[in-house]
């Protein structure tokens, strides 16, 4: 007997969900950088690639304006 096919149920950009982004907001780019400070891919997040570029300009207006750290 073969084992039933996993169905994952694709993930909708939060952005896209009428969310802002800026990069202000540091609570929610937090959520988008790892342990490590790194950015988090887009297979993992579920943003859309018109948002992961803005994104990561977000991400890196943060650290530049040291909201965010660049470890």
């Amino acid at each position: 007997m073969r084992p039933k096919p996993v169905l994952r149920r694709k993930k909708s950009c939060d952005f896209c969900r009428s969310k802002s982004l800026d990069y202000l907001n540091v609570r929610i780019l937090q959520r988008y950088v790892d342990s490590r400070a790194r950015i988090k891919c887009r297979r993992r997040t579920g943003v859309c690639a018109k948002h992961q570029r803005r994104l990561s300009n977000a991400i890196k207006r943060a650290r530049e304006m040291a909201l965010l750290p660049y470890k």
